[in-house]
């Protein structure tokens, strides 16, 4: 099905209809599919996952997403849709999302899982088929229909992605308006009208996108910023630590939100650390060169479009470093001490470009991503490199996150591993930090409703001192 010709252009003056039409069928469908049993769910989970993950259209998304964003690498976006598709698979399998999911005979409660309706998907231009896909398969596992409000840079992906996984809902005999995207073309008035008339909305994106998405009316759940900054310690194998920050920083170009942006390493081995950091591709400017790599990035405020996702050579000529450029960096590094604002490498980057701050000891560490995320990135996640758990829980119980990733790579972890037991998505929770209503990683049960029947029980009053008893005793009455 080529969606790209069969969707008609859309003017302003009739959004309101245009969505109403599309939200019509996406009601007609779900009506049928939510009561359809445990099996259609599953079929259509897997056929939107098939849809993305066989390799020859992998491909194409992969290669067109780059070409229609330019935006980070396709062997990079190809291994992400990959990974990430297999990984909620796993995450789903066994899950039961419709009828009757649990009984608790002790408190006389049956849980009876029912879908939210009709949701809207609202993904971004870094991620326009790995992003679309996840939240399709959560919804479908869950008897709902989508409809996606992709960015305008990546309606053509999301739009391939759609007819792709239509082909493989007819495979099962599944209604194609179960799936849908929005007609161009893609603008906020559009958007906003989709978010009001859908029952629940799932955002991810930009936090103008998240603020939509709140303002909405509609219940609604949306991520945060991102900012990452992971600590080394004195006590980490700087080689590995070295390798992994490398891989998380250089991954897609460092499209992902969970991408370290600063690095905070112990003073007793700053100077080894760095150097692992060199030997793993990175290359530290000079001030003189740290201040036209700012000019560059960052034009009245805001990031520069040309600069995003890039490769760090493109990043590094496009700021007329042309010595660093020819030594083909695969991240740049800056030294900073200040934080805000008035110094914006403290800020998400968007880019392969490492910001590095120097702290005294552990503690002074923690202190100083604290202060990174006052500015920016609150909730998100931190990174740690460290030999002591302890350390970890520590990080977990002092800074606003909602995540410690500990000796790992972050933008490949924060999400979702097969190393470790986050579940997989692409849409992180980041608590009330970070202006959200969830803290866990996006997943299939945001996507439900659940019903609870009640039945009489056998009464069971306490005693007041079975409750009250220790505040008495040690208080008074």
């Amino acid at each position: 099905m080529n969606v790209r010709a069969t969707v008609a252009e859309v003017t302003n003056s009739d959004v309101e209809q245009v969505v109403a039409e599309l939200v019509a069928r996406a009601r007609a469908a779900q009506r049928n599919f939510e009561f359809a049993g445990q099996d259609a769910l599953d079929a259509a989970a897997d056929a939107a996952a098939w849809a993305i993950m066989e390799p020859a259209r992998n491909r194409r998304l992969a290669e067109l997403a780059v070409a229609d964003t330019g935006l980070g690498n396709a062997d990079d976006k190809f291994r992400k849709n990959y990974r990430k598709t297999l990984g909620l698979l796993r995450d789903l399998r066994g899950q039961k999302t419709c009828g009757v999911v649990a009984r608790d005979e002790a408190n006389g409660i049956v849980e009876i899982a029912r879908a939210v309706g009709v949701v809207a998907a609202v993904t971004p231009s870094t991620n326009p088929a790995a992003t679309p896909a996840n939240k399709i398969i959560n919804a479908l596992k869950c008897g709902n229909a989508v409809i996606v409000a992709p960015s305008p840079k990546g309606y053509t992906s999301c739009a391939l992605l759609i007819g792709f996984i239509h082909e493989q809902l007819a495979k099962a005999g599944l209604s194609p308006d179960l799936v849908q995207v929005l007609p161009p073309p893609i603008n906020k008035a559009a958007t906003a009208e989709l978010l009001r008339q859908c029952d629940l909305v799932v955002a991810t994106g930009s936090q103008a996108n998240v603020r939509m998405a709140y303002a909405s009316g509609t219940p609604a759940f949306g991520v945060g910023a991102g900012n990452v900054a992971s600590i080394v310690t004195a006590s980490a194998p700087l080689d590995e630590a070295a390798r992994k920050i490398a891989l998380s920083k250089t991954f897609d170009n460092a499209t992902s939100c969970s991408s370290e942006n600063s690095v905070v390493i112990e003073d007793a081995i700053y100077q080894p650390m760095l150097a692992a950091l060199a030997a793993h591709g990175g290359v530290l400017l000079t001030d003189d060169d740290k201040a036209r790599l700012q000019a560059a990035m960052w034009h009245d405020g805001k990031l520069a479009a040309d600069c995003t996702a890039k490769s760090a050579t493109q990043i590094a000529r496009l700021a007329g470093l042309d010595d660093v450029a020819a030594r083909e960096p695969a991240f740049l590094m800056v030294g900073e001490t200040g934080f805000g604002a008035e110094h914006p490498f403290s800020g998400e980057k968007l880019s392969p470009v490492l910001t590095v701050y120097r702290a005294r000891d552990f503690d002074d560490a923690a202190g100083i991503v604290r202060r990174i995320y006052a500015y920016m990135g609150a909730g998100h996640s931190v990174g740690l490199h460290s030999n002591d758990p302890d350390e970890a829980v520590r990080l977990g119980t002092s800074l606003p996150v909602a995540r410690v990733i500990a000796n790992q790579a972050h933008c490949l972890a924060t999400g979702g591993n097969f190393d470790n037991g986050l579940p997989f998505s692409l849409s992180m929770g980041c608590g009330t930090w970070g202006r959200n209503n969830f803290s866990a990683n996006l997943g299939f049960r945001q996507y439900l409703n659940t019903t609870r029947v009640a039945f009489p029980v056998e009464e069971r009053v306490p005693e007041l001192d079975d409750l009250l008893g220790d505040f008495f005793a040690r208080y008074g009455r």
